[in-house]
């Protein structure tokens, strides 16, 4: 190991930030502050089979949702649905109100005051679907292949 670098600099795992606060994964089982927004995924309530992925951009605070083969959500009617709610609720016990308002550029209470406007769903979902392989991988110290680029 290089002693300029700390351990955890010199593996194939990232440091794993703790949420502010337990959150259950059911209802919004991706939450993610990338790509200048906050995204992921949330779960249809009446669907099982359905998901939506939900963003809200930074600095203009434009939403959208939408399933993960892009058709819009029907509750994204001018203003936020229920599942940009979820979202935002989930992102805030995650992050913490402070580190998510100070991403998006907002004041807390203008979080989801922001007009729709169409945003990229099967890249946020691809990555969804990316994380849920590496759960499957059995438990291992050795480097995964694909993450080479954490170095």
């Amino acid at each position: 190991m290089n002693a300029e670098r700390p351990a955890w600099e010199q593996t194939s795992a990232g440091r794993v930030v703790a949420p502010v606060q337990p959150r259950k994964l059911a209802k919004v089982p991706f939450v993610e502050l990338a790509d200048g927004r906050l995204q992921g995924v949330v779960s249809s309530g009446s669907d099982i089979e359905r998901v939506y992925v939900s963003s809200i951009t930074a600095g203009t605070l434009t939403i959208n949702c939408s399933t993960n083969n892009n058709r819009p959500c029907g509750g994204l009617r001018g203003s936020a649905c229920k599942h940009l709610h979820a979202l935002l609720d989930e992102a805030v016990l995650q992050y913490g109100v402070d580190r998510v308002a100070r991403y998006l550029r907002a004041e807390e209470g203008a979080l989801l005051s922001g007009q729709p406007e169409a945003a990229p769903a099967a890249m946020v979902f691809s990555r969804f679907l990316r994380h849920l392989a590496y759960l499957e991988l059995p438990e291992s110290t050795v480097p995964i292949p694909e993450m080479h680029w954490f170095r």
